[in-house]
């Protein structure tokens, strides 16, 4: 099915520049694109990863981010700043842009859309007052409804047995009061499910560490009710109260949307090569809601556009599958869904899969997921040494971050395929020792911009954004020439310890 651009050219004329829309060389009508064939009058040599590596140049990436923010700025109106959050004019026009530079390739891919239902969640306002104090760390999961009539809701306090994973933990004189629910073994849907059942007004996930609780109830339920994270600093001294049987009125206000909406995966697929042995990256095309994402994800967005243009100049013995995912930043939905509704036999025909998200952060660091063999799919580990024997011989540090299902990649583990890939750091705080390596500043998030507003153009490291965009040609040009050496592909089923244990994390918001 093809994506139906929604954009004129005279729009993208207006929103890009003349020069920029040139370049699209936006279709207006069939008779106005490529012939077929075009791309084949001339044999290709076969890729060659010194050769790719060297048609990357930072002039383009930057080029294609200005673009980007341009789009960005469409959703001014409705959110009066620019953003490309799924369901805005800006990741529409994201998913035109993206579609429509890959069609003017030729006939070197195969295109096509892939749409899904989407839920999308909104949070306009919110406060949490425990006793006569408003508290400070607090915060709504993502995706939680409103609280009753979008007003506050009153209620005591009242503490849930154990980890509120079971329905006995959750108290009779809970009905009409506010649930206080220690952070646990099962998902934050699970506990706000439980607690509506038992008849609470709110809820409130407290953490076991000091730190904050960032997360999200995931897939809406009828029987979710408004839900709150708390930070185990602020959470003692009111749980030390209750256990002493001091009685806690509070007020909960949470004013939210949860709504569903239809968005788009792109594919874009070589027509040349074993389509049985294909070789898979990914990036996401939307930005969260505070922002226009030109670092997450634009800059893995852009890298991928740029292999992709410039693959064309090669012929490839394997197969190279693009895909473009939306809804990452509301959990990874697109990517979820692709593996979903894959069939096994072609699930089998994917060697593995390459995630590349937030490519240059201005704090960066050469960040390598350490996906072993021991707990992930046979040939994730192979994926990792070729990320390390690269930067080792360009004389380059690198670090290894956790393999803990933060991006695309989950879905694809967990369902068999081996993967990896790289990242440069988003609200860690970078330490003494990788100022060290890697220059910057230590103390510092990686990313001082990660989902807000300021994730602007100048908020990609243009040394880190190359390097990593030729480390990205690198990976698709060793496999799209050859598999010798690579693991094969034996079973679509998920190792019993991937991760090691259930992942805390489902995309950025801690689902756990």
């Amino acid at each position: 099915m093809a994506l139906t651009p929604r954009w004129s050219h005279t729009l993208l004329l207006a929103v890009l520049g003349t020069a920029a829309a040139s370049e699209l060389q936006m279709p207006l009508i069939p008779s106005q694109q490529k012939p077929l064939g075009a791309n084949h009058a001339l044999v290709k040599p076969v890729v060659d990863t010194d050769d790719l590596q060297d048609s990357i140049k930072v002039d383009n990436l930057f080029s294609r981010a200005k673009d980007l923010y341009a789009i960005a700025e469409l959703s001014e109106p409705e959110y009066g700043h620019p953003t490309r959050v799924i369901g805005s004019e800006g990741h529409s026009a994201t998913l035109d842009y993206i579609y429509s530079a890959i069609e003017d390739l030729g006939d070197y891919y195969t295109l096509s859309s892939q749409p899904f239902p989407a839920n999308i969640g909104h949070i306009y306002e919110s406060r949490l007052i425990i006793g006569h104090h408003l508290t400070k760390s607090s915060s709504p999961m993502s995706m939680t409804p409103p609280t009753a009539g979008k007003e506050p809701v009153h209620g005591d306090l009242v503490l849930v047995a154990n980890e509120g994973c079971d329905a006995s933990d959750y108290p009779a004189n809970l009905t009409g009061n506010i649930a206080f629910i220690l952070r646990g073994t099962c998902p934050f849907g699970t506990k706000s499910l439980n607690a509506g059942k038992a008849g609470a007004v709110a809820a409130i996930v407290f953490n076991y560490e000091s730190g904050q609780v960032s997360g999200t109830l995931e897939s809406p339920s009828p029987d979710h009710v408004a839900t709150f994270g708390l930070s185990g600093k602020e959470a003692g001294p009111i749980l030390q109260r209750l256990k002493d049987g001091e009685v806690i009125n509070s007020i909960a206000y949470i004013n939210s949307d949860v709504n569903q909406i239809q968005t788009t995966n792109i594919i874009a697929q070589t027509i040349e090569g074993d389509p049985d042995n294909c070789v898979m990256l990914g990036a996401h095309s939307d930005s969260v809601a505070e922002g226009p994402g030109i670092n997450d994800d634009g800059s893995g967005s852009i890298t991928l556009l740029e292999v992709a243009t410039q693959l064309t100049n090669f012929s490839v013995k394997n197969c190279v599958r693009f895909a473009w995912w939306a809804g990452e930043e509301e959990g990874l939905l697109g990517s979820d869904y692709y593996v979903e509704v894959l069939p096994e036999e072609e699930n089998k025909k994917i060697r593995l899969f390459m995630d590349y998200d937030m490519m240059g952060s201005p704090n960066f660091a050469y960040q390598v997921y350490n996906a072993t063999n021991a707990a992930n799919p046979t040939g994730s580990e192979q994926l990792r040494d070729l990320y390390i024997d690269w930067y080792t011989a360009q004389g380059l540090n690198y670090t290894f971050i956790p393999f803990d299902g933060r991006s695309d990649y989950d879905a694809f583990i967990r369902n068999g395929i081996p993967g990896g890939g790289i990242a440069t750091g988003a609200e860690g705080v970078k330490t003494k020792e990788e100022e060290i390596m890697f220059g910057g500043k230590a103390g510092d998030w990686y990313d001082p911009c990660y989902h807000q507003l300021c994730d602007d153009i100048g908020n990609v490291n243009a040394t880190a954004w190359l390097i990593n965009t030729k480390l990205v040609a690198h990976s698709v040009a060793t496999y799209a020439l050859s598999f010798k050496g690579f693991p094969e592909r034996t079973t679509t089923t998920t190792p019993m310890n991937v991760y090691g244990r259930s992942a805390k994390y489902h995309g950025h918001r801690l689902v756990l």
